[in-house]
């Protein structure tokens, strides 16, 4: 099948990043001793988590705005976004001196809200959805003339995305596979351009998240397919149908799409955190999901996009509590005992022998399912990982502990 006409060229990605030299800050891209043992060769972190407004996502908003004329920057710009996007135009159209609106989704998380207000944009909450938020900032871009800056499917903002391929190649000349974060496409299709131009024998995988994969279905199809993306903490790349340039580039360049499981995501955020000291959101992490999913299913010399670190503290306590069950450094289950005094007493000090740690504990006397003389104890144990876990597990049961799950 011939490819089709490219609307987004290499000469456009090297102009986007003549543009951006002074703008944006060039990321490292930094060695992941733990990845490489699991990999079996030499992975990197291209830290875009790193990047000015928190994401890759200034990159390409930068290039759109700073194109516009002088009349259609004086019209202002708009654009929707529950996060990443909204900082990356916010910052943009402030240093090339346009107003910016931005609709966000109610209950969009406050610090992304507060700091797209502090890059100086106006925020505007409409519906619960970003698919809601972009209808309303669709319709302000009508009836008052603004620029509506999509997040991902227009040429400029693809070849602002694709500096980060040319700055892999720049920082590892050998690399082999470049895997990354897909959720409309603007970041995969850039990259996968900037880079099978100049190195046509890089493999380039994108990863979805599977509650949010619209990308496996649109591929099969031959055309974008719109799904309805699931919840997921990866809420970043959970977009429900590919934009249609970056796909028909996906389509021809990029080697493959994976997806990877909310637990897949939580462990390698927590891997990212603990490892590597790097705060990176889920949707950031998706790529190293992937290496941690599937190890020796990629090419080394590996660089994995850390693409964006804008996580809510809040949300970033469930998605670590998450990783660490994930990773089996928790342990939940119910125990029952025969209701006697110092029961409870034995059990603790029992845990206390096998090495566990008690980090809550319901204590249930009355229950339908319970004997007149059993109680029954809910616990949550801080554990050193899966053999630690199995190892208390076996201990309880041999001493002759009931214990329940779910």
């Amino acid at each position: 099948m011939a490819s089709p006409t490219p609307t987004v060229t290499y000469d456009d990605v090297a102009a986007a990043r003549e543009l951006l030299s002074d703008v944006i800050v060039h990321t490292p891209v930094l060695h992941s001793r733990v990845l490489s043992d699991a990999v079996g060769g030499p992975v990197y972190l291209k830290c875009e988590n790193l990047q000015r407004a928190g994401s890759f996502k200034v990159r390409g908003a930068y290039v759109r705005i700073a194109g516009l004329g002088e009349e259609e920057r004086a019209r202002g710009v708009v654009a929707a976004s529950a996060g990443n996007h909204a900082q990356g135009v916010a910052l943009a159209a402030g240093l090339v001196g346009a107003k910016a609106t931005v609709y966000m989704p109610e209950g969009a998380p406050l610090p992304k809200v507060a700091a797209t207000r502090s890059y100086g944009a106006d925020v505007i909450f409409a519906g619960h959805t970003v698919d809601a938020a972009l209808a309303a900032a669709v319709e302000h871009a009508e009836q008052t003339g603004a620029i509506f800056i999509h997040p991902f499917d227009h040429p400029h903002v693809i070849a602002g995305q694709g500096t980060v391929g040319l700055e892999i190649l720049d920082q590892l000349p050998d690399v082999g596979t470049i895997v990354l974060s897909i959720g409309g496409g603007g970041l995969a299709a850039g990259v996968a351009l900037a880079v099978k131009s100049m190195r046509p024998g890089v493999r380039v995988v994108g990863v979805q998240a599977e509650r949010a994969a619209a990308y496996p279905a649109s591929l099969a199809a031959g055309h974008p397919v719109m799904m309805e993306p699931q919840p997921t903490m990866a809420d970043g790349i959970a977009v429900g149908k590919p934009g249609e340039l970056p796909f028909e580039l996906i389509h021809y360049l990029v080697d493959n799409v994976v997806t990877v499981s909310e637990e897949e995501i939580s462990r390698a955020l927590v891997l990212t955190l603990e490892r590597s000291k790097l705060v990176v959101e889920p949707a950031g992490v998706a790529g190293v999901a992937a290496l941690l999913a599937h190890p020796h299913a990629f090419e080394p010399p590996v660089v994995a996009v850390l693409s964006g670190g804008n996580i809510d503290p809040l949300l970033l306590a469930k998605v670590l509590r998450h990783g660490l069950a994930a990773a089996g450094r928790y342990l939940a289950f119910r125990i029952r005992l025969t209701d006697r005094p110092g029961a409870l007493a034995a059990l603790l000090g029992r845990l206390a022998e096998l090495g566990a740690n008690v980090l809550e504990i319901v204590h249930e006397r009355v229950g339908v399912r319970l004997h007149l003389d059993e109680v029954e104890v809910l616990l949550q144990l801080e554990t050193k990982g899966p053999a630690h876990c199995e190892e208390v597990l076996g201990a309880l049961r041999r001493d002759g502990y009931k214990l329940f799950f779910g």
